[in-house]
């Protein structure tokens, strides 16, 4: 339980799938949140998250967000590297929930070795944005007509997406804007 409110933050589990997933289409049908135009069934979910990032957020019993983190690449280079997504309830906006779950779920990644958190945000989506730069992620740059909206009130319109992100300081890739490790010789660069 976090300390000073009901709220209780604990691995998701499939049981959480119909709360989680109702959660998620309440964001899709904002425009703002994911250019998916509906979830995916539970067996798409749990395929392309790690098991080990998954968290809900409950308030007195009842699940009023998640959060969890996907690979970026197989590569072994990247392993430490995640996109995350994180949800909240709309009856629960401004509550301060959000900003517990992100925390716990920061924590989480960087004591599962994970050194850089990553994610792509509308940048009408403000209130995502400012929460995620209240915990220390950056923004990285602006992707411009990265991709097409299918659905909703933006469909037919190419949307950019904010890059942001949050490196751990205890990692050995530091944090963000912290010099760039020297290239030794034979090395091609990344990628």
């Amino acid at each position: 339980m976090t300390p000073g409110t009901g709220l209780r933050i604990r691995e998701l589990t499939r049981n959480d799938w119909t709360v989680v997933k109702d959660i998620w289409a309440e964001g899709i049908a904002t425009g703002n949140a994911t250019f998916e135009q509906a979830p995916p069934s539970w067996d798409d979910f749990d395929a392309g998250r790690r098991p080990d990032l998954r968290l809900v957020a409950e308030d007195q019993g009842t699940v009023i967000g998640w959060a969890t983190g996907s690979p970026v690449s197989s590569r072994p280079v990247y392993s430490g590297v995640i996109d995350h997504s994180i949800y909240i309830s709309p009856a629960v906006n401004g509550q301060g929930h959000g900003s517990r779950l992100l925390a716990a779920f920061i924590r989480h990644c960087h004591a599962a070795g994970v050194w850089t958190i990553q994610s792509n945000v509308f940048p009408e989506n403000t209130a995502s944005l400012a929460l995620h730069q209240r915990h220390g992620f950056t923004i990285v740059g602006t992707r411009r007509r990265i991709g097409l909206m299918v659905y909703g009130p933006h469909a037919g319109i190419w949307r950019d997406t904010v890059l942001i992100e949050h490196r751990s300081p205890d990692s050995p890739a530091g944090a963000a804007g912290s010099p760039s490790q020297p290239v030794t010789s034979g090395s091609s660069g990344p990628g």
